[in-house]
This record gives C-alpha cells, structure tokens and sequence, in this order.
C-alpha cells in the first residue's frame, strides 16, 4: 500500500479563462477502500469549458479538469473488496458524497444532500481541492468507481461516465421504450450518446439540431427523423407529437416553442446547463400537464447499470482522440461545434 502521496503530471487551468499547461499535482496516499487508476483516457466535457472559464460560477484554481475517466486498477487498498489490480475501470463526476442522506442510500449519490464531492472543482472531506482527470493517475474510494465492461474500449468508454450516465438517466426515469416518441435536442457529445441509448432502449427517435448539417450522422447514430430548429416548418409539424425532449444543448431555447412539440404529460427534460436563467410562459405547462424538468448525472448503481447496457449493445461514444497539448485547441473546437462527437485525451501524451 502506498503509504505517502504521490507526484503526477496533469493539465491545468492556473486562473479562470486561463489556456491550460502542464504541471504536477499530488494524489493522496492509497487509503483502506481506495484504488489508484492508471488514467488512460480522459474526455473533454463541455462542463470542463464552464468550469474552467468560471461559467457556472467561481472555480477553485489551479483546475485540473476531466470526469470522464477510464483506466486500469494498479493498486488497491486493503479493505478494497469490488477490485484488483489489473480492472478496467471507469471514474465520472463524483469521487464521495455523504453516504448517509436518503438518496445516498437509494443510489442517487448525485443528488446527495449532505454534500457530494465532485471529481474536479470541488473540495474533498478533508478540505483539500480535488484534482479530475486530466492527469496521468488518480486515487478514488472504491465505492466511487466503476467497472468497464470487457465488451467496451476504454479510450469510447471514457465519455460514457459523463455523456452516457447524463442521457441514460433520464431516458430510464421517463421511460423511454417501444411506443414512445423521444426527441434529443442538439447532437454534439451528449447528444449523440441519447440518440444511441433511445434507440436501443427502442424508442422512435427525432434529432432536432439547429441545421441538417449533421442529419446523415444522426440517422446513422439511430434516429429516425432529424428536423432543423431553425425552420419554422419543424415546428408546425411536430406540434403535440412527442412523448419526451431531451434537451442537452447549453444555451438558453424559447423553451415555450419546444413545450409546444410535447403530447400531454409530456415532459421537457434539460441536461444542457446554460450559463444564464431561461424564461417561459406557464400557459405552456398548464396546457397538455406537461413537465419542465431537469436531471443530473446518474447515481452509481445506475452508472453500472449504463455501462453494462452499452456493452451488451455495443454502444460507445464517436471520439477524437488528442494528444495531451492539443487541449485548448479542442476546447475552442467544442465551443464551435467542430467535434464528431466527443475529444478524448490519450493521457499517455501527458
């Protein structure tokens, strides 16, 4: 067991907005319950955009973004019981939560109330700033962490542990199946993992994204219609037909417009955190009992619970992988919508 904290190499933002550069971080000393995980693939997220740039609010700097995490297992603690050296395993957004609160108990650790700790951004039990996955190693608590599935590459795996468990968890709540009506909103990184899980969950799936311009990607991803947002006409033809939108795009919508696609009880689910408050009129809620929702991440026996899904549908995500120094690169390409569908970090070029 490691006894002492260790030195890695990592990305880092050193101040908000600031181009990420490499340095070196300290990971604690593997602890009873902890794994130390050779990182070897990170994703970009979009949220890793946010946060370091202070779009959600004021960040804890320096910031070593990155919770789409998968490697290897290559020392356990003593207590560890759900792995061995050698497990391909998986890290998301979450690395400790309060374990006591209901929903800590019920598995939904991402809406604990007594506190969760982030993977990155955040400030652990003991007041130390947490370190995410741009780095080359990371200590995570075993009931933190999850298994990849052999039928899953690691480096496609990685952006599941954000952009599959996001899509994935509402996609379950609000029951998307056969006979059900579901649109995604936006086919970029998260997008495009709801495309593919609403398919194979068997739902009759519809793209709405601003052009065509990536409507041939969308059929081949599983949808089954792709309309553009930016011609009125989607609008008139869609109105009252769908069961489920789910909305992963992070800009403010005229939330109004898309209530109006929703059957009733339908409900408009938001995954996309704009970084500004949105507006509607509740006439368009009160009219059809239709939901305006939000959900966040997914709890860890649901994040399993994705991963062996997407094994056993061969689901994982469209990536470009980069080298380590291409990363503010890859941020203004997110930012620009120039990525089919996700980056990902080989963390060996770290």
């Amino acid at each position: 067991m490691t006894t002492h904290a260790s030195t890695v190499p990592a990305y880092a933002a050193p101040a908000a907005g600031a181009p990420l550069e490499r340095t070196t971080i300290a990971r604690r000393a593997v602890g009873e319950h902890d794994v130390l995980i050779d990182i070897k693939y990170t994703g970009i997220c979009h949220s890793d955009i946010h946060q370091a740039r202070n779009g959600w609010g004021e960040g804890i700097f320096p910031m070593v973004p990155g919770h789409e995490i998968a490697g290897i297992v290559t020392e356990v603690g003593p207590g560890v019981t759900k792995f061995a050296v050698g497990d391909r395993v998986g890290v998301g957004c979450l690395v400790d939560s309060c374990r006591e609160c209901d929903n800590c108990k019920a598995g939904l650790e991402q809406y604990c109330t007594g506190g969760s700790v982030p993977t990155y951004n955040g400030l652990d039990k003991n007041g130390e700033p947490t370190y995410g996955g741009y780095s080359t190693h990371i200590v995570v608590d075993e009931a933190f962490t999850v298994r990849i599935p052999d039928g899953l590459s690691l480096d496609v795996a990685a952006p599941l542990l954000c952009a599959g468990i996001t899509t994935y968890s509402p996609l379950r709540h609000w029951n998307a199946g056969p006979g059900k009506k579901v649109a995604v909103v936006g086919l970029g990184g998260l997008g495009h993992m709801g495309v593919k899980i609403a398919h194979a969950l068997g739902a009759e799936v519809t793209v709405l994204s601003q052009t065509l311009g990536k409507k041939d990607d969308g059929l081949q991803l599983g949808a089954d219609h792709y309309y553009a947002t930016s011609d009125d006409a989607t609008f008139e033809a869609l109105a009252g037909t769908l069961d489920l939108i789910i909305n992963t795009v992070s800009a403010p919508l005229p939330l109004d417009r898309y209530l109006g696609l929703l059957k009733t009880d339908g409900a408009l689910v938001n995954v996309g955190a704009p970084e500004e408050p949105v507006s509607l009129n509740v006439f368009s809620l009160m009219g059809g009992r239709k939901s305006l929702a939000g959900s966040g991440i997914g709890g860890l026996p649901e994040t399993q619970e994705m991963l062996d899904f997407c094994a056993e549908h061969g689901l994982g995500a469209e990536i470009e992988v980069i080298r380590a120094d291409r990363i503010n690169e890859a941020y203004e390409r997110v930012l620009a919508s120039d990525v089919r569908y996700r980056f990902v970090i080989d963390t060996s070029t770290i």
